[in-house]
């Protein structure tokens, strides 16, 4: 049982409410899972520029220089803002593969929490009030972003475990539920040259779809596939540079509710998780249909 929580801004006046406005709405799923907790924002980003979110375990000593370090060894002017155990360097966006190749050179302990043109990913152990709060998430903005609360049942709780997953360029997923097959996705993934840092059964969901749109599938595409390809009890939630997907495996005995108005799209495990948001009373909410992707874009 976890917690899952979305929100795709179509007013872009609502724009710097994001973080606030997911905030509350994850830590409204708090009881659905008290282990660790994520948030993805999308935001907007420089032209021409890239953001990777790393997370240490040791920030202080491992973000200590690494801008400058970085900067050097990709010849390009590197910039980074540290929160707490995260930070999010900001590379040239065509830099983004040599930057990611050179951060496990320079800090082998650093982990890579995503990347790409408009994604941040802040996780964490601990309840979504505690990590939201340690990342000054309610001061964010951005068009979409996605979150999720951690009730361990196929790996240990850890910060790598924590959801978002992000395995592709701009590209996260959170997941409600329990994949029987990952252990042969997985193997048949690492032949395809993707690589995973977990045992994470939503990794390898991930991974999967990130595998396809690599091979030329769009999102809705890929969703639909998953639908053939992954068994088992699943809710995901997924976020592009653009687009907010939602599918649900063909049994749909994992929870989920949808609302939406002309100024956003939002997605809860509960409807407790949408009661807040604004103009929520006038919205189309419904429960989404089982082997039904839903998608939206910017």
């Amino acid at each position: 049982m976890c917690g899952i929580v979305g929100l795709f801004l179509k007013d872009k006046s609502l724009e710097p409410q994001l973080g606030a406005l997911l905030s509350e709405m994850l830590v409204t799923m708090t009881d659905r899972g008290p282990d660790s907790a994520g948030i993805a924002i999308y935001g907007a980003g420089a032209k021409g520029q890239g953001k990777i979110t790393v997370q240490s375990a040791a920030a202080e000593e491992d973000f200590k220089g690494l801008d400058a370090e970085l900067g050097k060894k990709i010849g390009a002017k590197v910039s980074a803002t540290i929160k707490s155990t995260h930070a999010v360097l900001d590379v040239p966006a065509d830099k983004i593969g040599e930057a990611r190749a050179a951060i496990a050179e320079l800090r082998p302990n650093v982990r890579i929490m995503g990347a790409g043109e408009a994604i941040e990913i802040y996780k964490e152990v601990g309840l979504p009030v505690e990590v939201v709060k340690r990342f000054d998430v309610t001061k964010m903005s951005g068009s979409h972003g996605i979150g999720h609360t951690r009730m361990a049942t196929e790996s240990a709780v850890t910060t790598l475990g924590a959801h978002p997953f992000s395995t592709g360029p701009d590209q996260c997923l959170v997941h409600n539920g329990s994949l029987s097959n990952h252990n042969n996705l997985r193997r048949e993934l690492i032949r395809d040259g993707m690589r995973f840092e977990t045992e994470n059964d939503t990794e390898v969901a991930a991974a999967y779809l990130s595998s396809k749109i690599a091979h030329g599938q769009n999102l809705g595409e890929a969703l639909e596939s998953s639908l053939n390809d992954l068994d088992g009890f699943f809710t995901f939630v997924v976020g592009t540079k653009n687009g907010f997907g939602v599918v649900r495996d063909p049994i749909s005995c994992k929870p989920a509710v949808m609302a939406e108005t002309d100024q956003y799209v939002a997605f809860g495990s509960e409807y407790r998780a949408l009661a807040n948001l604004p103009g929520i009373e006038e919205a189309r909410v419904w429960e989404p249909e089982p082997s039904t992707v839903y998608f939206w874009e910017h």
